[in-house]
């Protein structure tokens, strides 16, 4: 996660050390000479600090330092966190880091060889191997600087490097659920299993289908069904034992949990397991994004999967105070963005304010084709910022001004507006919110990509009574009062919220502990994988 380390602390390791009079620029040349960046040759002169160069890594007999022990044995290790040792371990960084230390070039060669690949491990441990604005998720949240040379000047000055680089990595419970997933998935990659026979129509309970001794041997292996109960290679009915793990299966892979073997059942089953090892891979990365997280209330969205949760403040480790399904935008067409924002208020029986895009596009076409459509529709033109906008009659000037931009439509408060009774508001650029429907039939489908970028939430009371705290007297009857109030009323909230819009398609349930994995619905894991193969 995220935090700051003071840069004031040249990189000193606690055992004897061996003194030479080497200067910046020997040692920038090394570290290019070593493959390194001129980034991150700046940040191994910023690690050693001023003056005549102490090498941390080697001991007074020319030997690697318990310190260097600990810290090569993290990075050799990278690939527990999804991370790739090569990445670190470069041929000519082994090379230098193995190479006798005969003499003092060689000595510093290796020295710096060791400070490179520590480096640029905690980088990409502690914040991810690529920029993740470029592939469009903003943190918008304040962060403190990533002072990598400092973090690791002041894990050595604590002689405490390895551990100090564990802590490096995110401290989210979810993180490292998804480390601990992650070799039990690799395993089972690793191990073949046996193919699944198409089928012609969907299986149900008490139906012959020559493939359940294959079933459920995938579904023991996954761990939805115990080994004892895999039918035997030779049987061929489809009995309830084995239909209870597939619906455990098909809730873990965001499908109708009825249990039956169908078209969609039989794909998520036939993923290969090397599919869902990188699913995990692409989701520790991109959970090194997110800004340190804790000390505020937190309200997450996982988008793919169309699940919020929300924790009280300082508890990220426990499970969430509150769950529930939200439906998010249209797939390639009205996608919810990823950021992170601070929620700030709730607002009770709220106007809806038609976005330009939706006036352009929809409402403007059905006015022209019906004249009475805003009436129909419960909306109105106004003019002018804020919920007491005045009200414009509807005529040809008007309509004008609404193509220019010069009047707006807005939906009036009740139980047809398009946000429903709450709204979930935290500033951001793209002006998405939380909100209930008037629609909660759509909660029932297991793809909920509809709206048109704002996130839709199953229990919009639910969460208004956690996002309130009960502060200023907002009881569960208080707010079911106000959203049938005929006013629209809007309620700080009880404490700041950090609210996280994000995408895995892998994830332990921080209810349950189960992997879950979703569809790529906007096709950001293989655009990850793209920017990741760049590098």
């Amino acid at each position: 996660m995220w935090c700051a380390v003071a840069l004031d602390v040249p990189l000193r390791a606690a055992a004897p050390q061996v003194t030479t009079a080497t200067d910046a620029a020997t040692v920038t040349a090394t570290a290019r000479g070593l493959g390194a960046s001129m980034s991150e040759a700046a940040e191994v002169v910023r690690a050693y600090g001023p003056g005549p160069l102490a090498t941390a890594w080697t001991t007074t007999h020319g030997t690697l330092s318990d310190a260097a022990d600990a810290a090569l044995a993290r990075v050799r290790g990278a690939d527990a966190h999804g991370l790739r040792p090569a990445d670190y371990l470069t041929p000519a960084i082994a090379a230098a880091i193995a190479a006798p230390a005969s003499s003092a070039d060689a000595r510093l060669a290796r020295d710096v060889a060791v400070t490179v690949a520590v480096l640029r491990y905690i980088r990409h441990l502690h914040r991810g191997r690529v920029d993740p604005n470029a592939l469009g998720f903003r943190v918008e949240t304040a962060a403190a600087p990533h002072d990598v040379a400092g973090m690791l000047a002041a894990a050595v000055r604590a002689g405490r490097v390895g551990e100090a680089l564990d802590d490096l990595a995110p401290r989210l419970a979810v993180y490292g659920a998804l480390v601990a997933a992650l070799p039990r998935y690799r395993a089972l990659a690793a191990a073949p299993l046996p193919p699944l026979p198409a089928v012609a129509t969907t299986v149900h309970v008490g139906e012959a289908y020559s493939g359940v001794h294959a079933v459920g041997r995938r579904l023991a292996a996954m761990g939805d069904l115990d080994a004892i109960a895999v039918p035997p290679p030779e049987a061929t009915s489809y009995h309830e034992t084995l239909a209870t793990a597939v619906r455990r299966f098909q809730r873990r892979h965001g499908l109708t949990p009825d249990g039956a073997i169908g078209g969609r059942t039989l794909a998520a089953l036939q993923v290969p397991l090397a599919t869902r090892v990188q699913q995990i891979e692409l989701a520790l990365e991109r959970l090194r994004w997110l800004p340190d997280l804790g000390t505020r209330p937190v309200v997450a969205v996982n988008i793919p999967m169309f699940r919020l949760w929300a924790w009280d403040a300082g508890g990220l480790g426990a499970p969430p105070a509150v769950s529930m399904a939200v439906i998010v935008g249209r797939a390639r067409r009205t996608e919810t963005p990823q950021f992170t924002a601070t929620m700030t208020q709730v607002i009770f029986r709220p106007y809806w304010n038609v976005p330009a895009s939706i006036l352009r596009d929809e409402v403007l076409p059905a006015v022209r084709r019906n004249p009475r459509y805003l009436v129909s529709q419960q909306m109105e033109i106004v003019s002018g910022p804020g919920d007491d906008a005045r009200v414009v009659p509807q005529d040809e000037a008007a309509l004008a001004a609404l193509a220019a931009g010069t009047l707006r439509v807005r939906q009036r408060p009740g139980s047809h507006n398009a946000l429903g009774l709450v709204k979930f508001d935290f500033p951001n650029r793209d002006s998405v919110f939380m909100h209930g429907t008037p629609a909660p039939a759509l909660f029932a489908r297991d793809r909920r990509d509809f709206s048109h970028g704002c996130i839709r939430v199953a229990d919009p009371p639910g969460l208004a009574a956690w996002a309130l705290g009960g502060a200023r007297g907002w009881t569960p009857a208080r707010i079911a009062a106000a959203m049938t109030a005929e006013t629209s009323a809007p309620a700080p909230v009880g404490a700041p919220i950090d609210v996280v819009l994000f995408y895995l398609t892998a994830m332990v349930g921080p209810d349950d502990g189960l992997v879950y994995f979703a569809d790529d619905i906007y096709g950001l894991d293989a655009r990850l994988t793209a920017a990741l193969a760049r590098r």
